[in-house]
């Protein structure tokens, strides 16, 4: 399943982090690691973009990007 395609108030844990270059890398650096475990906190009124709570501090993330992540083990 891809993170873009969770719901609110869902968890999940990373299995991988695609894209390439500086978006990947971006991505990265927030803390969206293979095995991180992400809880999608809310989406903004347009569905763009959504905050996800990863390893205790929020993170906003458009869902293009999200769409880059693969999860799984979703709750």
């Amino acid at each position: 399943m891809l993170l873009s395609e969770m719901k609110e108030n869902q968890t999940a844990r990373i299995v991988h982090v695609g894209g390439n270059g500086a978006l990947r890398r971006r991505i990265l650096e927030m803390g969206i690691l293979k095995g991180s475990e992400v809880y999608v906190e809310k989406y903004a009124p347009l569905k763009d973009p959504m905050e996800l709570i990863v390893k205790g501090y929020h993170v906003s993330l458009r869902v293009e990007e999200a769409a880059r992540i693969s999860v799984d083990n979703v709750k």
